[in-house]
Order: C-alpha cells, then structure tokens, then sequence
C-alpha cells in the first residue's frame, strides 16, 4: 500500500500548478481541418490511406500565427493549452526524423510544434501536448480486425503479418523527440486505450519512465490505461504505474466530481467542444454560447476540477469568427471575475439552490447563477461572514435579517441594498459573483 501513497503523494505535488489554473485550451489541428467531417472521418467512412494522401499534399495553413492564438488563449483567461502533435491519421504537425508523413513535407513545410510552444511560452502560458496512441497511417498498426482503423474490413489486409513492437518503436521514438526537441512541457495527453490495446500493451512503464526522465514535472493524463469510456485505475487507491496524474472526462462533469473510494481526491480535467466536433467542421453549427460555457467551467472548479476548451483551426490556420467571438465573451468575464476561479477549489457547504460556491482559503465566491425573489439566502452562514462584495466592481453587498425570514436563524441573507425586500437587480451575465469574506 505504501507504494500507492507515494504515487497518489507525488502526483498531487504535480498537479498542484495545475488545479490552480483551472482554465485550458484544446486545439484539435491537421489534415482534417481541409475535408470538414472531422478527425473520425477515415474510420467512420473506411477512406484508404491512398484517398487520405490528397489532404497531405495540399496541407498550407498559410494563415497560421501561433502568436495571435497564444494572446487569444491569455486574453480569455486560460492558463496552458493543448495542441494535437498527431491525431489517429498519423499526420504529424512537428519534424519527426521517424516518419514521411509530417508538416515540413507538405507545402506548409513549418514545424507547427515548435511555433506553438514558443509562442506560448512566451505569453507565460504553460504548454501541453497530445499525441494519439492510435496510427492509421503506419505500416506496422494492426488494421484488419481492429475496431477503428479504415482498413477493418478489407480483405486486403486480412493475411498481412504486421508487427505491433515495431510500431511501439516508432511511437516510443516519436514520443521522445517531444520530449527532447520543444524544451519544457507541462502536460502530456495521450489518446488512448482501448480493448486490445490497454497499458502494458503500449509499453506503457517503459514510456513514462522515458518520459519522466527528460520531463520529470511532466503531468499526464490517464488514457494510457483509460479511454473516454472509463478512466482506469486512477479512479481507485491503487493507481498503476501507467495510471496517469489526472483522469479526463470527455464531454460530460462527473456529478460530484471525482475521489476514491476513501474520499481522496483525483485530479480531473473536463474536455468539451465547442460546437458538437473537436475537428474544424464549417457544416456544424450546434455551437454553445459563452454563458453555459462559463457556467461549465464555475461548476468544473465548484467540484475540484479543471475545464479544457476546444478550438479547431480553420485549414488555413485561423479560427471560425464565432469560435473568436464566444472566446472573446468568455474573455470580458474573465477579466472581472477569474480571482473566483483560479485557485480556487470545492467549497465545505453544500451547493446552493441558486448557484454554487467555490473558495479559496476564507475567500469565498458566491456565483448567483438564478435570479432570487428577495434576498439571497446563505445556509448556515450567519454569523461567519466579515464582508460581501460584488466581485466584479468591488460594491458592497449588504448583509441582512429580513424581518420575513425569523424562521431561518442559522442563515444569512444578502442584497445589493435597501430596503430588504428588493431582489437581486441583474445585468445580462452569465454568473454575478459576490465575494464573502469568511471570519
């Protein structure tokens, strides 16, 4: 047991940074930012590696400026951001000395890798980088009978022998060159495992070994073990070797966050897109607005946990004018309200019913999520409050005992002012946060 200790002690001296920031960006970028269905495209519609050739050879995001997406990212809050080094088609946006198919051999000819990590770094942005698990396009993959690579159910392919070691090999080596070429990296984010493929099957405690030693405060995430389906042994106090230093779920904020079944808490990071792809798609439409947005990402900090946003670049290197503009929304909140959000953490009181706490030390950040008929109630909390503020402008809120609430003892009421009646008056936002300052 006294391993699992360790390991759980260690990765939460790691994650420290990590669960302070709170606020990240997800860049989902490559070859299938030209044909607009998505990353899944090849699986889903069995599209040959020969078909697939066409978009490598007129890959030229002419537009890309790592720079402006790097002030983008700052500007709207996030702290660290995720770019794809290579998604499940093989296609790799840095100069690997192991592979044909990168993006210094098509017209682009640019290390994208190396553009973006400088161009973040240097806005004091922390950089992260995914790397799929899964290869379509190597030689070595398995292709016949796995469930998703195009080729599945060709018969073609069916009495091919291909050699799965020499394929973790190449993986292991490309692996490598993103530790060593590109200087500091804070996240790796690998994707991921699935039945066949599972852990040791990658190799798994070789490759964070090698990955530490070059990056030793390197966190990663769990999907050398897990999938989006299921996290893996994190979720227990026996984490694996390969088990990773946060789980990731995708598209979904576990109801009351995550911990073990002692109570420990597990770092957690929710991924989300902001329409209804990761890959740049002109044809969907389904985007979420800002509002929700911030409301997902005050409720992943209520429940302890981080919120990653996806952007997907346009082909030509730039990002869909409304992807700009919910950025930019987000970005004007940020500016008045983000002391309520990094570092910040679960609070110890249950959720109110019109909003949700979040705390960091005796600071205390009330987001008024729902509009209230007179004022706002604070279970349990008279008493225990010093001041109240309104966050964004430094007003004061005041703090009173309606005459109408004699049957609420223990409960403190709040109001922007006088007389004590008159409800909350709100202003078109996403979430008005009044900061209480705890005795």
């Amino acid at each position: 047991m006294d391993q699992y200790i360790k390991r759980m002690n260690e990765r939460d001296q790691r994650t420290e940074w990590f669960l302070n920031d709170r606020f990240g960006m997800f860049l989902h970028w490559g070859l299938y930012s030209i044909h607009g269905k998505n990353e899944w495209y090849p699986s889903d519609n069995k599209v040959s590696t020969k078909e697939y050739q066409t978009y490598f050879e007129e890959f030229n995001p002419v537009r890309f400026n790592a720079k402006e997406w790097a002030k983008m990212a700052k500007a709207a809050g996030m702290k660290y951001a995720v770019l794809t080094t290579k998604h499940h088609d093989g296609f790799c946006l840095f100069d690997s000395e192991f592979t044909d198919f990168k993006v210094t051999n098509t017209p682009f000819k640019r290390d994208i890798i190396k553009e973006f990590v400088e161009a973040f770094r240097a806005e004091g942005l922390k950089v992260g980088l995914y790397y799929s698990l899964l290869d379509w396009h190597h030689e070595e993959y398995p292709a016949y009978g796995d469930m998703y690579h195009p080729s599945r159910d060709d018969e073609a392919f069916k009495n091919k022998n291909r050699d799965f070691n020499k394929y973790l090999t190449y993986m292991h080596n490309q692996v490598e060159e993103l530790m060593t070429k590109y200087g500091k990296i804070d996240i790796m984010w690998f994707d991921f495992s699935y039945k066949d493929h599972l852990g040791d099957d990658w190799k798994g405690r070789e490759l964070i070994s090698m990955i530490r030693k070059y990056q030793p405060h390197i966190i990663l995430n769990g999907r050398l073990e897990g999938s989006g389906e299921s996290y893996g042994s994190i979720m227990t106090d026996e984490p694996q070797e390969f088990a990773g230093d946060f789980a990731c779920p995708e598209m979904i904020i576990p109801p009351q966050g995550l911990t073990t079944k002692s109570g420990r808490q597990i770092p957690w990071e929710a991924c989300f897109t902001l329409n209804n792809n990761w890959g740049y798609s002109p044809n969907d439409k389904m985007y979420k607005n800002s509002s929700q947005l911030i409301r997902k990402l005050v409720e992943c900090t209520s429940k302890n946990g981080n919120m990653l946003l996806n952007l997907s670049p346009t082909a030509k290197g730039d990002f869909p004018e409304i992807q700009v503009k919910i950025l930019q929304e987000i970005a004007e909140w940020m500016k008045k309200s983000s002391e309520s959000i990094y570092n910040c953490k679960k609070a110890d009181l249950p959720k109110p019913e019109w909003g949700r706490y979040t705390q960091n030390g005796k600071k205390l950040y009330a987001h008024i999520l729902d509009e209230s008929i007179g004022a706002i109630c604070l279970p349990g909390l008279k008493g225990k409050v010093k001041k109240a503020r309104v966050l964004s402008d430094g007003s004061e809120v005041v703090a009173i005992s309606p005459w109408v609430a004699k049957e609420f003892p223990d409960d403190l009421f709040i109001n922007y002012g006088l007389p004590e009646w008159m409800s909350f008056t709100f202003e078109p936002t996403p979430d008005r946060v009044i900061e209480l300052e705890l005795i």
